[in-house]
């Protein structure tokens, strides 16, 4: 293994650089080559590439976002696109390839090894965390503490005016953030994508707080499942509480990654290099059991990544 190229893909995710960075030094260390593809997949197709260095990755550890940028290419899921960018392939001459992003830059390498037996590493980079081979993926942590954040200064606002505060969280179709951040920001009900719910027992929870005494509550949406200007109409309708709803959007995005999406950065784009360099083809890296390892990367796609329940019903026990 001579030389290798890396990639961010799909949405941006805090960590992803220490991920670059430690794909680049890693490479370097052991004597490969490494060129970095900009824009993702559209880059990739574009030839938008050039060789990186030591100095190329100084200094980004603690930056959010990818230094690599990143964007969505509706000609890589063509056979057309795919053959452009391994035209790329042989005219950089590279020997593997580190994908670094969520479940579509996964499948994207998948069907690019198939096509054309180009070793190629998954790392999973995604803020929603719902790659089914991996516990975890780097920006979940980042996110999830952004959206505590933001959820604790909404309550001083909420006990101060004696409302009810909608707060809607990313995730996309899952509900992982929206549970993670619901359940340390102390959220009275938390709204998952993956469990059906009724607004009526949501309103039927709020009433019987308020009987007791309480006079605010936040209440977490997951985006995936609703629109929490609407939910938030809907109970007011109901219960006539003054309601408030704030979409936290993109600020789950940005930001300095937390330290354990820089660790997990560094650790899981060290292993995708070694796994390159030690011959192997079609893997994804990511955390099992807590441990960092690798697997076949049809398996990391199999089947769909679960909620976990104890920890919802450990949220509901506690929010009473």
């Amino acid at each position: 293994m001579q030389r290798i190229g890396v990639l961010t893909s799909g949405g941006d995710a805090p960590g992803m650089n220490a991920a670059i960075r430690a794909v680049a030094r890693k490479a370097i260390y052991h004597g490969v080559e490494v060129i970095g593809i900009k824009r993702g997949f559209a880059g990739f197709i574009e030839a938008d590439m050039e060789p990186m260095h030591v100095g190329s990755v100084a200094d980004i550890i603690h930056r959010g976002g990818t230094i690599l940028r990143t964007a969505r290419s509706e000609e890589f899921l063509t056979q057309p696109g795919r053959a452009r960018a391994y035209e790329n392939v042989k005219r950089f001459r590279l020997q593997g390839l580190v994908i670094i992003g969520g479940d579509g830059s996964f499948k994207g390498a998948r069907q690019f090894y198939e096509e054309f037996r180009l070793p190629v590493i998954g790392i999973p980079a995604t803020i929603d965390n719902d790659i089914p081979g991996t516990e975890l993926s780097i920006g979940f942590d980042t996110a999830v503490n952004n959206a505590v954040d933001a959820i604790n200064k909404i309550r001083d606002t909420a006990t101060s005016h004696e409302r009810l505060f909608i707060v809607e969280v990313m995730g996309r179709n899952s509900g992982f953030i929206a549970l993670e951040a619901g359940l340390a920001g102390g959220a009275e009900s938390i709204l998952l994508p993956e469990l059906p719910f009724r607004i009526e027992d949501v309103c039927h929870k709020l009433m019987r707080g308020y009987r007791r005494g309480k006079l605010h509550s936040v209440i977490v949406v997951a985006e995936g499942a609703g629109s929490g200007i609407e939910i938030g109409r809907e109970i007011k309708n109901i219960t006539g509480f003054d309601t408030k709803v704030t979409v936290l959007g993109h600020l789950q995005r940005g930001g300095t990654p937390t330290a354990q999406d820089r660790v997990l950065g560094s650790r899981l784009g060290a292993l995708a290099v070694e796994l390159l360099v030690n011959g192997h083809r079609k893997l994804a890296v990511g955390v099992r059991n807590g441990r960092v390892g690798s697997w076949d990367l049809d398996q990391c796609l199999q089947g769909e990544k679960v909620i976990d329940l104890q920890a919802y019903k450990l949220a509901g026990i506690l929010s009473i």
